[in-house]
């Protein structure tokens, strides 16, 4: 069967359908009349995890903004480390300091102005609630969650990466976060129904949800595809999840790490390859070819950001094969191939991806319980969590690349 003559226009309506309550339902007995629960108490003032200089946070005190009637204010409940996080982190590549960083967070609606009745999706939405942020899209309004010409978001803005101003809550890396509404053209999602590691890992699953919907353009990528993930921090092992909640079960992993490798195939990758074990590029494309039953790739992920892992990975893909490149989401520098060997003549299918469009981010929350239902254990991917208060060890023992995703989770 091939998974590219799946409609997922229609898969994609049908999910947010039943998000915004317009799906069929089964009739309910009356429910009880519930006890009025008081509102949450909101403290004067927020605390934010400030990026001041390279390599350090300071802790800083802000007073509470007020919400403004298209506004919402969430207490933070976690955020996963990214790595934009970490490139911020060591080289301030966007210029942003002094910087509020954090865009995998999530955590609890506990005020709300009078206008916000529904999230992006139109899912209904109250306080008590857990939410999720997408894109801030104040530079272009006409992206929708049903954008048919699918455009990547990746030149809107995102909270986590804003440049500071007066009202400092910018970020999720804190304890309350404001989400701006009105014309600063936030996206917002209505998780509740998620547990907080599954709702940490949203916003890196959705990078991989937009790379496979890519890869699928090809025509190539099929249940029985054999496949090759190269690189496998928390990007290729999700990239891994996914293709395994897709029925594709022939999967090679590929990295240097023997920990990861391991952890790749309870991720559901059959095989793997340990790159550090052969010496040269012609050694190393006969042990992924081996691996795979003397076969070449049909297909193939590059989950680093490594130029020299870009121009290796044209050598595991077969004649007629795709490739799908994610793993450079800033400048990595210039990777050397070959046009006629490694793309021309063996007539490679190559597609970029970045970021990822809103419809992506439905998708990911269907992904996270699929692969929760076939007993995948993404909670696992977050190895090391830390309170607020130790957010720079929390990024140094991120940079030493010990574990595999790094949180933030506050008390």
């Amino acid at each position: 069967m091939d998974m590219n003559n799946v409609n997922i226009e229609e898969i994609v309506k049908q999910v947010l359908s039943g998000m915004t309550g317009n799906a069929p339902a089964a009739q309910a007995a009356p429910a009880a009349t519930a006890a009025p629960t008081a509102d949450p108490v909101i403290p004067k003032t927020a605390h934010v995890a400030m990026l001041t200089a390279l390599e350090h946070y300071e802790i800083k005190e802000f007073p509470m903004p007020e919400v403004g009637d298209d506004d919402i204010l969430v207490k933070v409940e976690g955020c996963g480390i990214c790595g934009t996080d970490a490139h911020e982190f060591k080289r301030d590549p966007f210029g942003l300091i002094p910087v509020a960083l954090g865009h995998e967070g999530t955590g609890e609606i506990v005020k709300m102005g009078k206008n916000v009745k529904v999230d992006t999706a139109g899912k209904p939405v109250k306080v008590g609630d857990k939410v999720v942020t997408c894109m801030i899209f104040k530079d272009d309004p006409e992206i929708t969650m049903f954008d048919l010409n699918k455009k990547n978001v990746g030149g809107a803005d995102v909270y986590g990466l804003l440049p500071d101003d007066d009202v400092h809550l910018n970020g999720w890396f804190s304890d309350y976060i404001l989400i701006r509404g009105g014309s600063f053209g936030s996206t917002f999602f209505n998780v509740s129904d998620l547990d907080l590691d599954s709702r940490i890992l949203i916003e890196p699953c959705a990078v991989l949800i937009h790379a496979v919907e890519r890869a699928k353009t090809t025509g190539i990528l099929k249940f029985n595809s054999r496949v090759v993930v190269q690189g496998c921090g928390p990007i290729g092992l999700i990239c891994i999840a996914i293709l395994r909640t897709m029925g594709i079960e022939n999967i090679c992993a590929v990295d240097g790490n023997a920990k990861r490798l391991a952890f790749a195939k309870k991720m559901g990758a059959d095989v793997s390859v340990d790159f550090t074990q052969y010496k040269g590029i012609e050694a190393l494309t006969e042990a992924v070819k081996e691996a795979q039953g003397g076969h070449l790739a049909d297909f193939a992920f590059q989950c680093t950001g490594n130029p020299h892992a870009h121009a290796n990975i044209y050598k595991f893909i077969r004649n007629g094969g795709g490739l799908c490149e994610l793993g450079f989401f800033i400048n990595g520098g210039d990777a050397t191939i070959n046009p006629h060997f490694d793309l021309c003549s063996k007539e490679i299918n190559l597609v970029g991806s970045w970021v990822y469009t809103l419809r992506d981010y439905a998708t990911t929350f269907d992904f996270l319980k699929r692969a929760k239902a076939i007993g995948l254990p993404m909670s696992d991917l977050i190895t090391d969590r830390f309170p607020l208060e130790q957010i720079n060890e929390a990024h140094q023992t991120n940079l030493a690349m010990t574990g595999l995703k790094i949180a933030i989770i506050n008390k």
